[in-house]
């Protein structure tokens, strides 16, 4: 009786070390499924953080891509701009270069026209005779050209001086040669017709007669 008491009691012990030795490797199972979904969760999450880096870094770069061919457009355009401007200060310049030359040219034209007008007023005025440069016709004559002669040197235009200055060719065409001992070397000592400047450049040579 004893002997079958053991028995019963030997098979309920290992019953329970079989269900104990089941639970033991059921939790163990569980715990192993725990860690790797635990590792995979880690896995996946290093993943979605590595995935995002590297979209944080092409979204990087391609705003970086994007300012540097703004930056680029940007240069290109105020290049061109420049350019631009300078051509059109160019042509601005010379615009104004040629209608001044223009202008000269014209001017130079017109002068050339009128001197002999003035050349004529003065031979006037050399044959009125001294007891008539006194009568108000004489003296309006005279009046008139100085006004004429204060016109044209308010215009630029400016008579050269040539007696008893030394010749420049610049300035004066010699047409006669002489000598005179009270005068210096190169002088000039008559002048046959007046020479004319207009803004320092020359209009008309002065005819002179130049001694020694």
């Amino acid at each position: 009786m004893r002997d079958k008491d053991k028995e019963q009691k030997a098979g309920k012990t290992s019953k329970a070390e079989k269900q104990e030795e089941k639970e033991v490797c059921e939790k163990k199972e569980a715990e192993v499924e725990a860690e790797d979904v635990a590792e995979q969760a880690e896995q996946s999450a290093e993943a979605d953080e590595k995935s995002e880096a590297e979209e944080d870094v092409k979204l990087k770069n391609n705003k970086k891509d994007k300012k540097d061919k703004n930056e680029a457009k940007i240069e290109e355009l105020t290049d061109k701009l420049m350019r631009t401007m300078a051509e059109f200060d160019n042509f601005r310049r010379r615009s104004e270069k040629e209608k001044s030359q223009m202008f000269e040219i014209g001017a130079k034209d017109i002068i050339e026209k009128i001197l002999p007008v003035l050349d004529n007023f003065e031979r006037g005025l050399s044959t009125i005779r001294e007891e008539e440069k006194g009568t108000a016709f004489a003296q309006g004559i005279e009046q008139i050209y100085k006004q004429f002669v204060t016109v044209l040197e308010d215009a630029g235009v400016k008579a050269i001086e040539a007696v008893g200055k030394e010749f420049n060719p610049d300035l004066h065409n010699a047409v006669m040669h002489a000598e005179d001992e009270n005068l210096g070397e190169n002088i000039i000592s008559d002048e046959f017709q007046k020479g004319y400047t207009y803004r320092d450049t020359v209009v008309r040579h002065s005819m002179v007669k130049v001694v020694n």
